[in-house]
């Protein structure tokens, strides 16, 4: 009996997926026909198809960055030299010039070097690239990432130079200094690199729902490679769990969220935590230069379950962003499929948007970027095309656009072919206004059929909108596994656990 990595929920033929989340999953019954019209979409192009030969790499999961010359720089969890993470590859970290021709600039091991990237980049003026890994690094790190991931190490923050030379700058241990990193890197003038834990930090916190001991960390790690832990999660009302990168203002001011705690009486905790095993609905903290954390809003269930991190702000300051869950509460099983969300200087939350799990999205995963004139783009992982065998039941997920109005226009839906399915991780915006990002699943699916390895893909700037769109949504019964499948998605903020293959 071989074993393999589960990611989310949907059990893959080879490692990490990004698929359904508890709301998703099991029996799924719908109450209504989804009918979303065939459709041709000539502003839509893929920019690259990740297949089965596993040294290109294997299921992205982050956000694109780009350079001035237009080339594209990733990282995918799964794929790059196969002889590490049970064959199955420790990932890879890629770039996709503008002729669509990819290059693996580095491929994890699985050793010192660090075990499945799944965030974004950040590159300085030198044209380094930066990120972390979630696995890997110190090999004698507390053993409960042993446990978790099947072999040693709790993260690594890291460094790769342009001729592919990799560093790592810091190895979590899984103690006070954090455990499982869960977003990508900020980095500020000095070259400090600032980023949060899921786990580790005061691991005598209960933090129910999580699996590693420990409720997360906010982390820095300056140029030298030394870590300074910022703030320590406790859990409750404090949150924990942060997940999704930290925005930096200008005064030096640390915004971010916590998928769980915050808000612990109603819905947050007489139904989330039955249905999921997490107590309380997230919150949107600040963390200001002298260390003081300050919990800007609490989420309860209608305006909110399990944000999603990457916050960003405009001028005046107001913060948006999304949750993978909430909302309207008669949707998904009755725990929401999604809001995006603003918040004033005040603290004062709108829902700007509440995706009601039809042709018009379910559960962002990733958040949202703005554009000058205040639109927001976004994508969902679930929802739209409940058509074909990757689709059916839960869709393979949209990219939208929601003007300052509140209106959602969704500007592509996603097959599960040759197209993509489920993305999972923010969008990047050109000076032209085009729009990358990446698709878990799809593209090529003889690469881990039938689900497919992911691509990289553009919304053209005039972002041709079908039409005749339904928001008819299906009726998810939540399955009986819901309390396990809620923590594969969540875990590291939707992180992963070690499963046996089926005979």
């Amino acid at each position: 009996m071989t074993s393999r990595i589960e990611y989310h929920g949907r059990i893959s033929g080879r490692g990490w997926r990004a698929v359904s989340s508890a709301l998703a999953l099991g029996t799924v019954l719908l109450s209504a026909t989804v009918a979303v019209r065939a459709h041709e979409a000539p502003n839509y192009t893929v920019l690259y198809t990740f297949t089965g030969t596993g040294a290109n790499g294997e299921f992205p999961l982050g956000e694109l960055i780009r350079d001035q010359a237009g080339t594209l720089y990733g990282t995918t969890i799964n794929g790059g030299d196969l002889s590490g993470c049970g064959g199955y590859g420790c990932g890879v970290v890629f770039k996709v010039d503008r002729s669509g021709k990819e290059t693996v600039l580095y491929s994890f091991t699985g050793g010192t070097d660090g075990a499945y990237p799944a965030t974004d980049l950040v590159r300085d003026e030198a044209g380094n690239l930066y990120g972390i890994t979630h696995g890997g690094g110190d090999l004698s790190g507390d053993p409960s990432c042993t446990a978790f991931f099947g072999f040693p190490g709790c993260g690594v923050v890291f460094k790769l130079d342009q001729t592919g030379n990799e560093t790592p700058l810091y190895a979590f241990t899984g103690g006070a200094d954090g455990s499982g990193p869960s977003s990508g890197l900020i980095r500020d003038e000095a070259g400090n690199l600032y980023g949060t834990t899921g786990g580790g930090g005061r691991l005598s916190q209960d933090c129910p729902g999580f699996v590693l001991p420990g409720c997360g960390v906010v982390f820095k790690v300056d140029p030298t490679g030394k870590e300074t832990v910022l703030h320590t999660f406790t859990g409750g009302a404090h949150g924990y769990n942060p997940y999704g990168d930290l925005l930096l203002d200008a005064a030096g001011n640390l915004y971010g969220a916590a998928t769980s705690g915050g808000d612990l009486s109603g819905f947050c905790s007489d139904v989330l935590e039955p249905a999921t095993g997490y107590l309380g609905c997230g919150t949107v903290f600040k963390l200001d230069r002298s260390g003081k954390l300050t919990t800007l809003h609490s989420f309860n269930g209608a305006d909110g379950v399990f944000p999603d991190g990457w916050l960003v702000q405009d001028s005046a300051g107001n913060l948006y962003g999304v949750t993978g869950n909430g909302g309207d509460l008669s949707g998904c099983s009755g725990l929401g499929c999604g809001v995006v969300f603003k918040l004033d200087r005040t603290g004062k939350e709108t829902v700007l948007y509440s995706f009601t799990g039809g042709a018009d999205g379910s559960e962002p995963f990733g958040s949202v970027i703005q554009d000058e004139a205040g639109n927001l783009y976004g994508t969902t992982s679930y929802g739209g095309d409940f058509n074909g065998s990757l689709c059916a039941g839960v869709g393979c997920g949209v990219v939208f656009k929601l003007d300052p109005t509140g209106k959602e226009t969704v500007l592509y839906t996603f097959t599960g072919g040759t197209d993509g399915a489920n993305p999972n991780a923010n969008l990047l915006q050109d000076e032209k206004g085009n729009l990358y990002g990446t698709a878990s699943d799809g593209g090529d699916t003889s690469c881990s059929a039938p689900y497919g390895c992911g691509v990289v893909f553009k919304v053209a700037r005039d972002h041709c909108a079908e039409g005749g769109e339904t928001t008819e949504r299906p009726r998810v019964v939540l399955p009986e596994n819901a309390r396990e499948l809620r923590q594969q998605q969540q875990r590291f903020g939707r992180f992963a656990t070690r499963l046996a293959e089926p005979q």
